[in-house]
């Protein structure tokens, strides 16, 4: 019966030329390789390997074997390398939800580089930060990437671990052509009037900031419309029909809106890795450390 150690020292003698540098390719002895080679040249009733003063050399038989088994043993070897890499990450698909303005700049090249290290899959839901805790918890996603505001966090739970990536401060979104794009500070005081964009979920920390400082102010904040589409939101304050809170990396400068800081204390948005706290898949472990280095790299913290 013929063996894949049989088929990696024929191919080993083929590629350094000499037995002796064929065993120190696989780290075996000599003597290990020659019996491997006997037996395969037993078993195939066939000299495959014939040697000589300059080294070891294919038999024309030798030559086509060989030919014919590389692309096999190659298949085997990724096949191998793919068990093992699905072993060590722990999970054959790793699922991440995410929210859609931070995960789209951030989880394409993280899940590049992930893929150089392992084979596993990487699948993205999309969602907003409470639908995405609400499946960690489920076990619908292992991990996620989710945002809170800093002075009244919300996702804060003994059975959250939660990994800040970036922090900044929010702001508020306005048209560029506007009476409030020509203030370089807004007063939220003399904001009773305008309408807001509000997410479809009331517990969204952008929500809860500005109702926090309309309502400390002695009034209510006015509701444009509820969306989490950000092409809408963007959309909607372009044309002046209202304003949004949001951060500097959720801008899509395409469209015709700014940011202005406020007179008010707004906060400030962290993005953070999010998973169940306890035993946490080693592919997951992995992204959180890549997502680091990316943010690091952009100078986002």
């Amino acid at each position: 019966m013929m063996t894949l150690q049989q088929f990696r020292v024929l191919l080993a003698v083929r590629e350094c030329g000499s037995l002796t540098r064929a065993a120190e390719s696989l780290q075996y002895g000599v003597p290990t390789i020659t019996h491997h080679l006997r037996g395969l040249e037993a078993h195939l009733g066939a000299r495959l390997v014939e040697s000589g003063r300059s080294g070891s050399v294919l038999t024309p038989l030798g030559v086509s074997f060989a030919e014919e088994i590389a692309p096999a043993l190659r298949r085997i070897q990724r096949a191998e390398q793919l068990v093992a890499d699905q072993r060590d990450a722990g999970v054959v698909t790793l699922r991440i939800g995410t929210f859609a303005s931070i995960g789209s700049r951030l989880l394409p090249a993280a899940i590049a580089e992930l893929q150089h290290r392992t084979l596993v899959r990487v699948e993205v839901v999309e969602a907003e930060p409470t639908d995405v805790v609400r499946m960690i918890r489920s076990g619908e996603v292992h991990a996620g990437l989710i945002y809170d505001v800093s002075d009244e966090p919300a996702f804060v739970a003994p059975d959250l671990s939660l990994e800040t990536l970036i922090a900044e401060p929010y702001r508020v979104m306005v048209a560029r052509n506007s009476t409030l794009a020509a203030q370089e500070v807004l007063d939220f005081a003399e904001l009773s009037e305008v309408s807001w964009v509000f997410s479809r979920s009331d517990d969204e920390a952008p929500d809860r900031v500005i109702r926090r400082v309309c309502h400390s102010l002695g009034f209510h904040a006015r509701e444009l419309m509820r969306t989490d589409d950000l092409t809408m939101i963007h959309g909607l304050v372009a044309e002046g029909l209202g304003c949004a809170l949001t951060t500097a990396a959720a801008v899509d400068t395409d469209y015709g809106v700014v940011l202005r800081p406020a007179v008010q204390d707004l906060g400030e948005r962290h993005v953070s890795f999010a998973t169940r706290r306890g035993s946490v898949l080693p592919a997951a472990r992995w992204l959180a450390e890549i997502l680091q280095g990316i943010v690091s790299k952009r100078g986002l913290r």
